[in-house]
């Protein structure tokens, strides 16, 4: 399959299930509904290292909030739900509750086929120290727990759901200036899509790795068979003319989500195309042995 000059090749991105939820942030405005955000979100670009990986999903109007004020929505994903609960419990803690003017609120509550409840403010209102008060409404329950810019104000729980992580594709380009305009012009495409994240600095790693290593203390390393400074002295995936490789992930919070945003992404490069310098978009996968979740390039793209 060729796009506008642009080989898609015949492979699949390999992704696993996950667990994921949202969170609705506001604030007195959006500058600081983003500082809740980013800090809240920071440090999770890979559960290989981070725990999570968390980013903003995208920027909620007054309309859409609980309590009419500006806000952003962040999704969080995690291995195991243990790990997500203990992961937003205390990003909440550290990054909410100490944000001025700040807020938070569940971001899952239906429609979805399982949704399990778990703790979003529950345990954030001990630090009220015995003068935090509660509030029943609409079925849910909200507590204020007095700081000093006034009071901060959290929902007790969110939903979490069965999600999907890993969906990529990689960018194969002639140097590296287009390789990244390439990744520019897709996050900028996949940044409207809702229910995923892209959560690499800036939506984009150009560290892909493949499982395992030469050194036996590391469960991944260097994925050396993309890496064109090494074409002369391994098995290579690359072209003589191929100079930069770079790899867009996905996170999201059903299989359709990520089908919806790679597709997207990818259109958004082939529309630069070859006379870009775009070679190849290629995809990376362990030959089905991570995950169940085989998202096919040629496939999407039909």
């Amino acid at each position: 399959m060729i796009i506008n000059g642009v080989t898609i090749d015949d492979t699949f991105a390999e992704a696993f299930g996950m667990r994921g939820t949202r969170v609705i942030i506001t604030a007195q405005n959006l500058r600081w509904a983003y500082n809740a955000a980013r800090a809240m979100t920071g440090f999770a670009t890979s559960v290989i290292a981070c725990g999570v990986e968390a980013g903003i999903e995208r920027e909620l109007t007054p309309e859409e909030t609980p309590d009419g004020r500006p806000g952003v929505s962040i999704l969080m994903f995690a291995m195991g739900s243990a790990v997500l609960m203990k992961q937003l419990e205390t990003r909440m803690g550290q990054c909410v509750l100490t944000c001025p003017t700040a807020a938070a609120f569940s971001g899952i509550n239906d429609g979805y086929e399982e949704i399990t409840k778990i703790n979003l403010g529950k345990n954030l209102r001990f630090f009220g120290d015995g003068f935090q008060t509660s509030k029943l409404f609409n079925g849910k329950r909200y507590w204020r727990v007095p700081v000093m810019d006034g009071e901060f104000l959290t929902e007790e729980s969110t939903g979490m759901i069965r999600s999907v992580g890993g969906g990529n594709f990689l960018i194969l380009a002639e140097s590296q200036p287009q390789a990244l305009a390439a990744c520019e012009a897709a996050i900028d495409a996949m940044s409207k899509v809702p229910n995923v994240i892209m959560p690499f600095p800036g939506g984009v790693v150009r560290s892909g790795s493949k499982v395992g290593s030469k050194y036996k203390s590391l469960i991944a390393s260097t994925n050396d068979a993309f890496c064109p400074t090494l074409k002369g002295i391994t098995k290579t995936e690359l072209s003589p003319e191929i100079e930069s490789v770079m790899e867009i992930v996905i996170d999201g919070l059903t299989d359709p989500d990520i089908r919806i945003a790679m597709r997207a992404g990818i259109t958004a490069v082939c529309e630069l195309g070859a006379k870009n310098g775009i070679k190849r978009i290629s995809a990376g996968n362990y030959g089905g042995k991570l995950g169940p979740y085989h998202f096919k390039l040629r496939e999407i793209m039909a």
